[in-house]
């Protein structure tokens, strides 16, 4: 039977993702609008994220800092692209208690130009290059509509910015750091997204290029899912960064951003989660198992306890329920939480010689002997299993649902039958981008890559296509 408290994504998708989201305590709404609080089931996911990206940050060289949550008007207006792109959603502080501001100062929405004013400082010759530097911190968008995880005006996120010596080593950072959320999104969120470049008109304010990683939801909506920017050194020029090359002359430094988002506990969701509540695919989850003893007798205590210190030994995250609930509603529990493996240990059972696992992917439930069972070497096996097929079937998802579209007739049937990617020749003109957003808001998603155009024609104007684009409607 389905949780009550969860409308059937089938029914209505929007509501479902909330009653997800409240059902796991995820998250909450509060007083300040279109702010949540994260709670601490959604903030231990989180934090999972934050130390499997921290440590690959750090083995490719980068090292955390802290810039200033506020930044000074003056210092913001230096790169006007950028306080074109980022106006809309800027907030400013006036006062300083009672005292209005002799200048105004903005909550950052981003940190270029705070790292920008740094490096101008701390950067004189080429042996201080690279630097590799990452902040995880919040910042504020003065969004219109919200939605928890997926945009809200105050959410967490990180920030790399790194400045190089050289125009190709800053494009490799570049490429190298959309690299990693492909990585961590296919290997470690089970979700399968593609990668590519950003159009001109979709690119970051002041990038000279931005690569992308997409994702596309169960109900067929896009999610960006983590930018790449390579700056060149159109921020450097702004704020004067400046070194000395190998040749003693004066030179500035290639610049480069990059980050990902709590957004993408939003993606989690939506891509594997269902009626009866959250799914964790088990890198991603901090509990990973639960052992849920029934009934008080020693023999059954003994070896919930045998079982999580061992699994715990081994790194693998589980822990006891031995709480004074029911069992179905220890169940019931564990189930909306995502936890992915859930241990039944009773009395009954052992009597028989036997325990019970249950997958939160499938809902199924595996009667295991326990003749020569090794708790560890089972666990582990079971969780690479359910990692691979939640993987397996978001990627069967996905490809479902991904269209080709031909001409704007296609684009508009694809899109009121099921929204999805819709792969469609593009001959690179912003009218014809344009044109397809009137389709229900339709948007490039990205470039793809190595892909040739041969013979194609734009799907819209008909002309010579220069590229093949992913096009969808997102989030």
């Amino acid at each position: 039977m389905k949780n009550k408290a969860i409308t059937s994504k089938t029914e209505d998708f929007a509501q479902w993702y909330t009653d997800v989201i409240k059902a796991a305590k995820l998250a909450d709404y509060t007083s300040v609008k279109g702010c949540i609080a994260i709670l601490p089931n959604g903030y231990a996911i989180w934090e999972r994220m934050q130390s499997i990206l921290d440590k690959k940050f750090k083995e490719l060289g980068h090292v955390n800092v802290q810039m200033p949550l506020l930044i000074p008007e003056n210092l913001l207006n230096k790169e006007s692209e950028l306080v074109e792109g980022f106006a809309p959603e800027v907030a400013w502080v006036t006062y300083g208690g009672s005292k209005e501001l002799d200048e105004r100062l903005c909550v950052r929405p981003t940190s270029e130009t705070l790292f920008c004013d740094f490096y101008a400082s701390h950067v004189k010759s080429h042996r201080d290059l690279p630097m590799l530097y990452n902040q995880w911190c919040n910042v504020l968008r003065w969004e219109k509509e919200t939605r928890p995880f997926l945009r809200s005006r105050e959410f967490l996120w990180q920030e790399g910015h790194t400045i190089h010596a050289s125009e190709e080593e800053a494009i490799n950072e570049t490429k190298r750091m959309m690299d990693v959320y492909r990585w961590f999104h296919h290997e470690i969120l089970a979700i399968p997204s593609i990668t590519g470049i950003k159009t001109e008109r979709e690119k970051f304010a002041g990038a000279e290029f931005t690569l992308t990683n997409e994702a596309l939801m169960y109900n067929g909506v896009a999610l960006q899912a983590g930018t790449s920017h390579y700056f060149g050194q159109k921020f450097s020029k702004a704020y004067d960064v400046k070194f000395t090359n190998k040749d003693n002359k004066e030179e500035y430094v290639y610049q480069t951003s990059w980050g990902t988002t709590t957004r993408m506990i939003g993606g989690l969701i939506m891509v594997h989660s269902d009626d009866f509540g959250l799914v964790l695919p088990p890198r991603i989850a901090p509990k990973q198992v639960v052992i849920i003893p029934i009934g008080d007798s020693q023999r059954v205590v003994n070896l919930a306890k045998e079982y999580s210190d061992k699994l715990n030994e081994s790194n693998i995250f589980s822990y006891i329920d031995d709480s004074e609930k029911s069992p179905g509603f220890k169940f019931a529990e564990a189930e909306v939480n995502g936890i992915p493996v859930r241990i039944e240990i009773g009395e009954r059972d052992l009597e028989n010689n036997n325990i019970v696992i249950v997958r939160r992917d499938t809902r199924e439930k595996i009667s295991v002997s326990m003749d020569s069972l090794n708790i560890v070497s089972y666990i582990n096996e079971l969780l690479e299993v359910i990692q691979k097929d939640m993987y397996n079937r978001a990627l069967k998802r996905r490809d479902e649902l991904t269209f080709e579209a031909y001409s704007l007739e296609d684009f508009e049937r694809i899109i009121n039958e099921h929204p999805g990617f819709i792969k469609g020749f593009w001959c690179g003109s912003e009218e014809c981008e344009l044109r397809l957003k009137e389709i229900n808001g339709i948007k490039s998603r990205c470039i793809l890559e190595n892909e040739k155009c041969l013979d194609n024609k734009c799907a819209v104007c008909g002309r010579d296509a220069k590229h093949l684009v992913v096009w969808g409607i997102q989030y």
